[in-house]
């Protein structure tokens, strides 16, 4: 797999290398809640930080930063950028009042930080315009109890990719849209049929290759619990939620495809035409689309029996707890959010945008785009919450104690893809994470 790629997974796709600083979140104090800024006078300079990604990513956000600077007299932002691996873990590790006016940070870890209190509700800096222009999945992922902590320029998604010349001479017949999803038993019918015509029987790419006990088996494989109508929290609680009959029987169905699974070590298993299916996101179209071509197809994921559903959720940006100048930060934020900045940020990533204006004009996802699956699960939203059949893009539970549901989860994905009974390990997991939620009482911000 080429660096590209690889960068690709990084930034586009939740910071899947970002796994150990989320890990270390959950060791975190706090509970104090988040904190309201300062407004300060509108000008003067503010400081930014954001993650260091591929080399497109961060010349689209520096000519941002250097258009805002030279766009206005009154306001200079000055930019460090951070290396990936080290992002989260420096926010962690910073004190507060030592954070910038403006922070990027990966979603998941937003809750953590309003209950740190290194995140400010943005609601009262960034336009009206900016937040009605936000799509509802991304308001979905930084919004806390009615306040925005958080807006993201691009999001991310999950589908299928299919090689179309082998699924035809299988004879297996694929979704055209989120109409006419497979189920589960659809999905695993077509990997017996596919099997009949592969050398060596392995049809299925996972992106085993990156493991599955960290942040790709939370974002790659929960949809398979909401679509089979559990959740990974629900009201706070693990239990009753995670460990239903219903997600046991999808996790043994998960576990039964494994023979049907390259385990992707050279990361090319369905680029090389190896495999004919491979379950992953969105940031693998250009790689695979230069590869296949016209025999690329973008399918959604299998239907347990609630639905269709898929990850959602990337990097976003905030304002720092302890600005003494949030007018200014806010100001910022409205500018990056723009169509400009917005697009050239998603077209150096591949992305979908964030904003309804830049995701209805992106050649990539617009009707009729070869990535408009994306766009379509996108605008059915679940929020974490309220996961019904109709919706699909379910946003990872936004709390503070997420660093622990993820970790439990991903471990226990792991140990029944390896062969661990589903119902002894995902009642292990909803244990595990319970106990740290009563430990914490709850992690609920004030």
């Amino acid at each position: 797999m080429s660096s590209t790629s690889r960068r690709y997974r990084r930034t586009a796709c939740t910071s899947l290398a970002l796994v150990l600083p989320l890990a270390a979140l959950a060791a975190c104090g706090g509970g104090s809640g988040g904190t309201s800024a300062d407004a300060g006078s509108g000008k003067g300079k503010i400081s930014v930080w954001a993650h260091q990604g591929q080399k497109s990513e961060d010349t689209a956000l520096q000519n941002a930063v250097k258009s805002f600077n030279s766009s206005q007299s009154g306001i200079k932002v000055e930019l460090k950028l951070i290396p990936g691996n080290d992002y989260t873990k420096t926010i962690t590790a910073t004190d507060a009042s030592q954070l910038p006016d403006v922070m990027e940070f990966d979603g998941p870890t937003m809750a953590n930080f309003v209950y740190n209190k290194k995140l400010a509700a943005i609601d009262s800096y960034v336009s009206a315009k900016t937040l009605g222009n936000a799509t509802a999945a991304s308001k979905a992922q930084g919004e806390i109890d009615g306040k925005h902590y958080g807006l993201g320029m691009y999001d991310s998604g999950l589908g299928v990719y299919g090689n179309k010349k082998l699924l035809d001479a299988a004879g297996v017949k694929y979704p055209t849209g989120l109409s006419d999803d497979w189920t589960a038993a659809q999905f695993t019918a077509a990997l017996k049929a596919l099997k009949t015509k592969d050398s060596d029987g392995k049809v299925l790419d996972l992106q085993e290759n990156n493991g599955l006990s960290n942040e790709w088996g939370t974002y790659g494989f929960a949809p398979i619990v909401w679509s089979a109508g559990g959740s990974l929290l629900k009201d706070g609680k693990a239990e009753g939620a995670l460990d239903t009959q219903a997600v046991v029987s999808a996790m043994k169905t998960f576990q039964s495809w494994k023979t049907y699974t390259d385990p992707n070590t050279d990361g090319n298993a369905f680029a090389k035409g190896r495999v004919a299916l491979s379950w992953v996101g969105h940031w693998m179209y250009p790689a695979y689309s230069e590869a296949l071509g016209s025999d690329l197809v973008v399918l959604p994921l299998p239907d347990f029996g609630n639905g269709p559903k898929s990850g959602q959720g990337s990097w976003a940006w905030g304002i720092g707890a302890n600005t003494k100048n949030a007018k200014a930060a806010g100001a910022f934020l409205d500018y990056l959010m723009n169509d400009t900045n917005v697009t050239a940020m998603t077209t150096a990533n591949g992305a979908p945008p964030a904003t309804k204006t830049a995701l209805a004009a992106s050649a990539l996802y617009k009707k009729g785009g070869p990535l408009q699956l994306f766009a379509d699960q996108l605008a059915k939203p679940c929020g974490d919450s309220d996961i019904t059949k109709s919706c699909v893009a379910v946003t990872r539970p936004v709390t503070a104690g997420y660093p622990t549901v993820t970790a439990k989860f991903s471990d226990a994905l792991n140990s029944i893809y390896g062969g661990a009974d589903p119902k002894s390990a995902l009642a292990k997991a909803a244990r595990s994470i319970d106990q740290d939620f009563s430990d914490n009482a709850g992690y609920k911000i004030p």
